[in-house]
């Protein structure tokens, strides 16, 4: 695990408006929205028999929510093939999910103002469970067709091996 810096300079937290994403090994082009990371624990709530006035609570089990990826209908085909991969109409009987390769791990990259990057997670064993190729479309509106997947994943975890960055300054160095 690597070592934690901190920025003494940092005041401000990190902005929700610079990522990106990636999977097998290359960033997914124009995904505009990411849905957050979210998991849960269920609380097991028991009591000792001796002790009638008062419940233990211990930890359970955790679920991972779905994380929802977001971006402008384009002819870039990635987010159809994946979700193909778990259902493919019309591709004959036996052959409609590809069970070798519906999941995948994606990473989750976070940068500064700069454009340094900052955060990183691994999300794991994602697969789509929900495609929608085009919103509903409406002659009297003014908005870009978006298409979303729903990734179902069986949890993420920070990547630690990426540090702080050290800040872009404009300050003359001292004479």
């Amino acid at each position: 695990m690597a070592q934690f810096s901190v920025n003494t300079l940092r005041f401000d937290p990190y902005k929700n408006f610079k990522f990106r994403v990636r999977w097998d090994g290359r960033f997914v082009a124009g995904i505009s929205k990411v849905g957050m990371l979210k998991r849960t624990t269920e609380v097991v709530r028991h009591r000792d028999g001796g002790d009638p006035s008062s419940t233990r609570k211990s930890p359970g089990r955790t679920e991972y929510d779905a994380i929802t990826l977001e971006r402008g209908v384009t002819h870039d085909v990635d987010f159809e093939q994946w979700a193909n991969k778990v259902w493919n109409y019309g591709s004959g009987l036996g052959t409609e999910v590809s069970l070798q390769d519906f999941r995948k791990d994606i990473i989750i990259e976070v940068y500064n103002e700069a454009g340094q990057l900052a955060l990183a997670y691994k999300v794991f064993r994602c697969w789509v469970s929900e495609f929608q190729a085009l919103p509903d479309l409406d002659a009297n509106a003014n908005a870009v067709a978006i298409q979303h997947i729903k990734l179902e994943n069986e949890g993420w975890e920070r990547d630690y091996d990426v540090t702080e960055p050290t800040e872009p300054s404009f300050l003359e160095p001292a004479a």
